[in-house]
C-alpha cells in the first residue's frame, strides 16, 4: 500500500497522470494516494507495536510455545499460523511496477485508427465568438465542431491554429487527430480533421503539428464508423514537441 500510493502521487506530482484521467481529476488523484500513504504507515505501526507485544508474551510464557493437550500440541505456533496473510496482496506492487518502470504513453495513431470519430457526440447548436487573435487559437475540438454543426458560420473567413498529431488515413494520406476524454484513457475516442492544402509531409504518424489554416467545406466520412470528417485548408504548418496535456 505505502509503494502504491507513493507512486499515485508520483505520478499525480508531475505530468504522468495525464496520460490516463483528464487534469482536473488531479486533486482526487493526490487525495487517493496521501490516502493509501497514511493507511499504510498506521498499518505498519499496529503491526510493528502488536507485533512487538506478541514476542514479549512469548518470552514471558516460554511453555506456549511447547504444545499442550489443549490444544493438540499445536501451541502458539497454531495461533501465529492463523494470521499470516494471504501472499496474493503482494500483487499490489504490479501496478506500482507500471507505473515507475513500463509507464505506457497517451493514446496515439494506434487508437485513433481502432476507433470511430466521436464528433457526432459533441453536437451542440450555439457557438461563441472566436478567440481574438490572427491566427485564432482553437482546439481540434472546436475547429471539428464548428465546421460539421455550424457549416463554418462562427469561423469565417478568419485563420484559425491548430495542434494535434498525425493519423494514418485508410483512404489515403494523414489525419490531424486528437483524442477526447469524459474521464480517463479507457473511454478515450479520436476526434479527426482531414487536410487539404499545404499539408504536413515527410513526417510518420504520431508526429505532432501546429496547422494554420481556413475553413473548408469539405467533408470526408470515417470508414470505422461512418461519421463525418470535416476538413481543414491548410496555409503552414510546422512540427511541434508533444504537449502535457495531449488529451482534450
Amino acid at each position: 500500500m505505502l509503494l502504491l500510493g507513493g507512486a499515485i502521487l508520483k505520478a499525480s506530482l508531475t505530468d504522468m497522470y495525464l496520460r490516463y484521467v483528464k487534469a482536473g481529476l488531479q486533486p482526487f488523484l493526490i487525495g487517493a494516494g496521501a490516502l493509501l500513504v497514511v493507511a499504510a504507515v498506521m498499518t505498519l505501526w499496529y503491526d510493528l507495536r502488536h507485533g512487538s507485544a506478541v514476542d514479549t508474551e512469548c518470552a514471558d510464557h516460554p511453555e506456549a510455545t511447547q504444545g499442550g493437550v489443549a490444544d493438540g500440541g499445536s501451541g502458539h505456533d497454531h495461533g501465529h499460523a492463523g494470521h499470516r496473510e494471504p501472499r496474493v496482496g503482494w500483487l499490489l506492487i504490479a501496478p506500482v511496477l507500471g507505473l515507475l518502470l513500463v509507464a505506457p504513453p497517451a493514446l496515439g495513431s494506434y487508437a485513433a485508427g481502432q476507433a470511430g470519430s466521436a464528433l457526432s457526440a459533441q453536437q451542440v447548436s450555439d457557438f461563441p465568438a472566436l478567440p481574438d487573435g490572427d491566427p485564432a487559437e482553437i482546439s481540434v475540438l472546436d475547429y471539428a465542431t464548428r465546421a460539421i454543426f455550424d457549416k463554418g458560420l462562427s469561423i469565417g473567413e478568419r485563420r484559425v491554429r491548430v495542434t494535434g498529431f498525425l493519423s494514418d488515413n485508410p483512404e489515403g494520406g494523414q489525419l490531424l487527430t486528437r483524442m477526447i476524454l469524459s474521464c480517463c484513457a479507457a473511454d478515450a475516442r479520436p476526434i479527426k480533421v482531414g487536410m487539404n492544402g499545404s499539408v504536413p509531409t515527410g513526417l510518420p504518424a504520431d508526429s505532432w503539428v501546429e496547422i494554420t489554416g481556413t475553413y473548408t467545406d469539405q467533408q470526408g466520412t470515417d470508414p470505422v464508423n461512418g461519421d463525418s470528417i470535416p476538413f481543414i485548408e491548410v496555409l503552414e504548418w510546422r512540427a511541434v514537441q508533444a504537449p502535457a496535456e495531449q488529451y482534450e
